[in-house]
């Protein structure tokens, strides 16, 4: 059996069961639950897991999204695109519909939000994943220009074999790095083309625009992991839209990011010798208007802080506290670490007591108990 960050892969039966349910109650159209757990549980105990149907992965990848906290107001997560390619695990064409991904997300500066998910793990066959935390970052370079964020990230793949322009920029776009168990880690340049990037300019200071600061329109999430039913998709790459101040506050500003804040409050004049002058928080507004403003002006979907402090705040009202076996997009801590420090790798040789075959689980063991006539059936 393949681990993956030295685990087995193994069915949480629960989950499975769980999620069949709630997805019959909610499709009252698909009919009664019984015949489709008895289904899954005949492939559990023969594969040691099992498919989702198409309009079950589609609910649960929008209902993954809706609880997860990513969705941004104003996304109709009920009508959200799922793109189903379970059938890839190579990684040129993961990284191809990345890619692809991101040109039907951006739809011009019109952003639609979409889930593209890849195959799973199984047993037998673990799925592909993707090391970048989205599909569009910017390098960091050892001079200190660049996303100072992803320095470690950009020497690592530099390490692999990839290469910066000549002269480096402030804005290069980092490689898609994509592991597979059959073909170990890959580099994968991003099409320039298809990343739309917006230059920042500000409403009311004409000298703005001289920084040279810009900004990529979507923001693609692509290492977490989507876990529906007890079946773990770890390559499933989705996007909202930006929340202005995740691009100006956290981003630019950021003294570990970019550092934007004190050359724009020295453009203003502010005194930078002391926080107590808040030289700090008024660049911070200055860029958040900038980028707000640009977007706008570029006819790029964004919303701001406050509409999306209304809605998160709306969302958690509305929030039932179900159990954990819902669908969720998940951020493990060695995904945190692959996307910025550029390792270690997902697959690893498994310790020698965990390559003996593994129980599918309690459905599996309950109908091989009934299918003996040992114990009795499994009740829908």
């Amino acid at each position: 059996m393949t681990a993956v960050d030295n685990e087995p892969i193994t069915l949480d039966v629960d989950a499975a069961e769980g999620f069949l349910r709630m997805f019959h109650i909610a499709h009252p159209e698909a009919g009664p639950v019984g015949p489709r757990l008895a289904e899954v549980r005949e492939e559990v105990a023969e594969t040691g897991t099992y498919r989702h149907t198409t309009h079950e992965l589609a609910y649960g990848a929008r209902i993954a999204l809706r609880d997860s906290g990513w969705c941004t107001s104003g996304v109709p997560w009920r009508r959200l695109k799922v793109r189903d390619l379970r059938g890839f695990r190579n990684a040129g064409a993961v990284a191809a519909e990345c890619v692809e991904h991101l040109r039907l997300a951006t739809n011009g500066g019109e952003i639609r939000p979409l889930v593209t998910v890849f195959a799973p793990d199984t047993p037998t066959a673990p799925g592909p994943c993707v090391w970048n935390e989205q599909l569009v970052r910017y390098a960091g370079h050892g001079d200190g220009s660049g996303d100072r964020r992803y320095r470690e990230f950009t020497d690592a793949v530099r390490g692999m074999g990839w290469r910066p322009p000549a002269p480096p920029g402030r804005f290069d776009l980092l490689p898609l790095v994509v592991e597979t168990a059959h073909e170990g880690v890959r580099l994968f340049d991003v099409p320039p083309d298809v990343v739309h990037e917006v230059l920042l300019e500000h409403p009311d200071l004409p000298w703005f625009g001289r920084l040279g600061l810009r900004w990529h329109a979507v923001p693609v999430i692509t290492n977490m992991r989507l876990v529906i039913g007890g079946v773990t998709y770890p390559a499933a790459p989705f996007n909202s839209w930006f929340v202005g101040s995740e691009i100006g506050a956290r981003s630019l500003a950021d003294e570990h990011a970019y550092g934007a804040a004190r050359p724009v409050a020295e453009a203003l004049g502010l005194d930078t010798s002391t926080e107590r002058s808040l030289w700090r928080d008024r660049a911070v507004v200055e860029l958040n208007r900038a980028v707000l403003h640009s977007f706008d002006l570029a006819a790029v979907t964004i919303t701001d802080h406050h509409a999306e402090s209304r809605h998160r705040l709306s969302w958690l009202r509305s929030r039932q506290r179900h159990s954990g076996n819902r669908p969720a997009f998940r951020l493990d801590p060695a995904a945190a670490r692959r996307a910025r420090a550029g390792g270690p790798a997902r697959f690893s040789p498994a310790p020698e007591e965990t390559t003996q075959p593994q129980s599918p689980g309690r459905l599996a063991e309950l109908l091989r108990r009934r299918v003996e006539g040992v114990g009795g059936a499994v009740g829908g």
